[in-house]
């Protein structure tokens, strides 16, 4: 064989293991936690054909059991004719009878089994520990200590250092029992790509195709540090760089399996010969287990078809209603976040009168920021986590300064004090040496009577902003640009003499996932920046002047007032003064929100119900109280995004779980905005829904676990659960459980558009990601009307709702 055949081999191998590691989707970091498709990097594939293989590789949950489906049909939420309707789609010939009992059959044992994998079937597990919890545990120890290390490069030089670390080990030799093992590890080369083809070689790996699912099952081990470095990559692909720690993190785990085997080939000759065995009869399998995997899986996912089919429905009756007329001049306008929860507070406070108009747009305002806060060397992203931040912006005017000095001076004894109370040597003096004032301030937080710094509260109250395009401030024509997209984006017409711009944020106590119930769109922050931004742009009067010049008006009599939301109390803080009447809407429609939560939230006691103050007091009392798990449900129940005008669904109760987004398409002559909606907004809303979905159906591996045991790591990258195992990804239990009940039913999103047939097909078919996600089976895609939703876009055709 040619020098120039094997370096191609060796080359191909490689490009095999890099293909592995991009089947892994990113996990952003805890303060800028936002929802992610933990599939997202598989939607090439159809979803059924996406989670056999996660089922195969690494018994990961995409579906349901099967018991629940069965609770699902016994209280009638999945009736005979959903299911003959799911049934159809499939292609399946049975009756509910039979689909019944299907749910009965146990599922495919067809799973991968890794070189420890397979010890770990002969190990004595009553006294011995096993290999796949010692190789998770190290793995990820190893990765905490090396990404908490200032200078760390993961991409150049990850494995290198673990390779040292390993080798001077001699513990796990002791820990497991097998003397000897550190000469394995000390054995192994210093370069990765050195090291992997090596592995593979005496793995007997050949194929590509068998190269890159193995690797992918290897990541599965440690999904969560996986999740992590893909978001280093990310990261990196954003900035237009190419850096990628997974083949290093794949070559990692395959210094584990070569180490293992060799071992066992040198120390325990009978039971490698058995090894060897079970390990070479089981890879030419591979591919036919995700196959068997995916034949198994068939009446599960004709149940999960089901039950989409029976809320569908629900949101077809009503979208089938006839909305409220509005009035048309409306007194107030207000542009909310397409989030959910702000469903029910739109609702809220249209319900206070007809001369209201409130309007639904992507949560970062159509601003591609980052803030720098004034004093600080923090560069924080204020939009979606698939962008990239194109404009910098802080604090400006004369408090500025001042504020800068304070921030600073703030940061010093936050340093000093953050190193005396969370250093080894003083966790047990800390309260001794602080006297009574510490123990007081402890009690004050257990109780919930001291409420911590929320975040609007650190923002400038003057609320002067300065916008940097690079090193220099943003132009007035720059300025009147960004103005006139966003004005043409947001649908917003006939202005009132107030419109408000309604960010959202949450807040909570003693909550690492804190950002999570913040504003996705905001890259997990709240949206209190953005708003004021835009704000102070769209009222500023040369900003005006120049888009009058363009043919966009702003009458003199209106001023944008910037807002923030607060979704654990439904309060709504204005950053600007506002008439008496809007602040009284503003307030009375808190309290229908209020009122509307409190069932979900466990408050429907009927004396709260009527008495508003003692609600709001309950409320206040959850976002302070540190010990409460629950605070807020967040976007749990999320199952639909509709893109129409406010007329459309004006006054329908969609009950907080529908994203709305506000869209004419007459207004849209081009369908830029539309692409925007559709490559954007779309796809953070699947994001969001995924990642709800996938943290119920596998709470374990794509979901971050109990609260309670929660320990932070490396201050934002992440937490374990308890002290130790893979890095945790995805939402809390609690955040998704109410200890009784799941409060998310995983549901594909249905996206509901009112846009021309051939607008929309076109834009599906321009963008290959869009495409994936409609033709893969990843969402749903509607078509509304007038009368309600009209057809389905499915495989680049039209076709009638099967559920319609």
């Amino acid at each position: 064989m040619s020098t120039l055949t094997v370096s191609a081999q060796c080359s191909a191998r490689l490009a095999a293991v890099e293909a592995a590691g991009n089947r892994v989707a990113p996990t952003w970091p805890l303060d800028q936690l936002i929802a992610v498709n933990p599939l997202w990097e598989l939607r090439d594939q159809p979803f059924t054909a996406a989670a056999a293989r996660l089922e195969a590789l690494g018994r990961m949950h995409c579906l349901m059991p099967a018991e629940y489906y069965v609770r699902q049909w016994q209280r009638s939420r999945i009736t005979d004719a959903h299911l003959q309707l799911a049934a159809a789609e499939f292609g399946v010939e049975q009756d509910s009878a039979s689909l019944l009992q299907a749910l009965k059959q146990p599922g495919a044992e067809a799973h991968w089994h890794n070189v420890s994998d397979l010890l770990d079937s002969t190990r004595d597990r009553q006294h011995q520990m096993a290999w796949r919890d010692e190789i998770s545990h190290q793995i990820s120890q190893f990765c905490a200590a090396f990404c908490q290390q200032p200078d760390h490069q993961s991409a150049h030089n990850l494995y290198l250092s673990w390779v040292k670390q390993i080798r001077a080990d001699r513990g796990i030799a002791i820990l497991m029992g097998e003397p000897g093992l550190t000469k394995a590890f000390r054995e192994l080369p210093d370069d990765p790509q050195a090291l992997t083809l090596i592995a593979l070689d005496e793995l007997g790996l050949t194929h590509v195709a068998q190269i890159e699912t193995y690797c992918h099952a290897l990541l599965l081990d440690i999904n969560g540090w996986a999740s992590w470095f893909a978001y280093e990559r990310w990261q990196s692909r954003l900035e237009g760089a190419s850096d990628d720690a997974l083949p290093q993190l794949i070559a990692i785990r395959l210094g584990w399996e070569l180490a293992l085997w060799r071992h066992w080939q040198l120390r325990h000759k009978q039971a490698a010969q058995q090894l060897q065995q079970q390990w070479y009869s089981q890879l030419p399998q591979l591919s036919m287990l995700v196959e068997q995997q995916r034949l198994a899986q068939k009446p599960l996912w004709v149940w999960q078809r089901a039950a989409e089919i029976a809320r569908q429905q629900q949101e077809m009756q009503i979208l089938a209603q006839k909305p409220l007329a509005t009035s048309p001049q409306p007194k107030l306008q207000a542009v909310f976040c397409i989030d959910v929860r702000s469903e029910v507070m739109r609702r809220a406070l249209e319900a206070q009168s007809a001369d209201i108009q409130t309007l639904g747009f992507a949560g970062f305002f159509g601003l591609p920021l980052a803030y720098t806060p004034v004093g600080t060397d923090l560069k924080r992203p204020q939009l979606p986590g698939l962008l990239a931040a194109g404009l910098r912006v802080s604090e400006g005017g004369h408090e500025a300064q001042a504020l800068g000095f304070a921030r600073r001076a703030q940061q010093q004894k936050d340093a000093a004090w953050h190193d005396f109370s969370r250093g080894a040597a003083s966790a047990f003096s800390m309260v001794e040496a602080a006297g009574l004032s510490y123990a007081a301030k402890l009690l004050r937080k257990t109780f919930g009577l001291q409420a911590e710094e929320h975040p609007v509260n650190d923002l400038a109250v003057s609320g002067q902003w300065t916008l940097w395009n690079g090193e220099r401030p943003l132009t007035l024509s720059e300025k009147a640009d960004l103005a006139g997209s966003i004005l043409q984006a947001m649908s917003l017409k006939r202005l009132a003499g107030e419109v408000l711009l309604v960010g959202h944020g949450s807040h909570t106590t003693n909550n690492p996932h804190a950002a999570g119930l913040d504003c996705g769109a905001c890259g997990g922050q709240t949206g209190a920046v953005n708003v004021q931004v835009l704000a102070q742009l769209l009222n500023d009067e040369a900003v005006r002047k120049v888009l009058a010049d363009r043919g966009r008006i702003i009458p003199h009599s209106t001023r944008f007032v910037a807002a923030l939301h607060n979704t654990t109390t439904d309060h709504i803080h204005c950053f600007g003064k506002v008439t008496d009447m809007a602040a009284q809407w503003l307030a009375d429609a808190g309290i229908l929100a209020q009122r509307e939560r409190a069932v979900a939230l466990g408050l429907a006691d009927s004396a709260l119900l009527n008495q508003p103050q003692q609600l709001d007091a309950a409320l206040r009392q959850r976002a302070l109280d540190w010990s409460e798990v629950r605070p807020e449900w967040g976007l749990a129940g999320n199952s639909a995004f509709i893109v129409a005008p406010r007329r459309r669904t004006r006054s329908l109760n969609f009950s907080g779980r529908t994203f709305l987004h506000d869209y004419v398409w007459q207004d849209d002559s081009a369908f830029s905005v539309l692409e925007l909606i559709m490559t954007a907004p779309m796809v953070v809303t699947h994001w969001i829904n995924m990642q709800y979905n996938a943290s119920v159906t596998d709470p374990l591996k794509y979901g971050s676990g109990n609260k309670v045991l929660h320990n932070v790591v490396g201050g934002n990258l992440g937490v374990f659960e308890g002290n130790g195992g893979d890095l945790r990804i995805g939402l809390p239990l609690q955040s998704v459980h109410d200890g009784k009940q799941w409060m998310h039913e995983p549901l594909r999103l249905s996206v509901y558009i009112q846009a021309p047939a051939e607008a929309i097909a076109a834009i599906v078919a321009r963008h290959e990601s869009v495409r994936q996600l409609v033709d893969n089976d990843w969402l749903y895609l509607f078509r509304l009307d007038d009368n309600g939703v009209a057809a389905r876009l499915y495989q680049g055709a039209w076709q009638e709702p099967a559920c319609g």
